[in-house]
């Protein structure tokens, strides 16, 4: 066993197979409760918290962890533009993206960004655990959902109408998101996702956001534990 110190300076231990993570979200309150949980695992050390992908990148190349979890809807810059940069500052880390867009477009750009493996939020504790040890140890891991619309993404019909780009912003929206917060998580003018949203609305032949809510539950775009 060996004592380290983490971006804070507070002491944390470590043994031969400790695996030691970085976690990277814009919400304070997600990352106390994430890192609780993961510490009071015997093999988890949480070394390092970042709010923003600079400050992620910055700590990576500090601490060198062997896993980052990282969240691609961030401010100024996303997760996806990090994902390169993690690679290079800290070639050892693995990234492992946790994030509230499901859609394929989001999995495979996170993956062909560099991250190992993708879970959505919704994930359990015992998925996410048993992510973080595959990644650690060298293996991929996709939440299988997410990886049967990797295979089959149009495998709900009623969604097909909808491009790529629609589908992210059909999900935040249900989610609660106002446009304003839409473009600024996809890094898009609040312009465009009105023309979007407009597009998404007549093309599912919806009227109102309480319409565009059914719509998505009954289609597996969310879920109807999110919230």
């Amino acid at each position: 066993m060996r004592v380290g110190r983490d971006s804070r300076g507070r002491a944390f231990r470590s043994v031969a197979l400790m695996i030691r993570l970085v976690l990277v979200d814009d919400h304070e309150l997600l990352r106390t409760g994430l890192r609780h949980r993961l510490e009071a695992e015997r093999d988890l050390a949480v070394v390092g918290e970042a709010d923003s992908a600079e400050s992620a990148v910055a700590i990576a190349r500090k601490l060198q962890p062997d896993l980052v979890l990282l969240d691609v809807l961030l401010p100024r810059r996303s997760g996806y533009d990090a994902l390169p940069e993690l690679g290079r500052v800290a070639p050892d880390a693995r990234v492992l993206v946790v994030s509230s867009l499901t859609a394929p477009s989001a999995v495979r750009r996170a993956l062909s960004a560099g991250a190992a493996g993708y879970l959505p939020k919704r994930a359990s504790d015992r998925e996410l655990l048993s992510a973080i040890r595959l990644i650690a140890g060298g293996a991929g891991y996709v939440d299988p959902d997410l990886g049967a619309r990797l295979i089959n993404p149009n495998a709900s019909p009623a969604l097909d109408p909808l491009s790529e780009r629609e589908r992210d912003i059909l999900h935040l929206l249900a989610l609660g998101y106002t446009n304003q917060e839409i473009g600024a998580r996809l890094f898009i003018s609040v312009r465009t996702v009105d023309t979007h949203r407009a597009h998404i609305m007549q093309k599912l032949r919806l009227e109102t956001r309480a319409e565009l809510v059914m719509f998505a539950l009954a289609n597996g775009v969310i879920g109807a534990e999110t919230g």
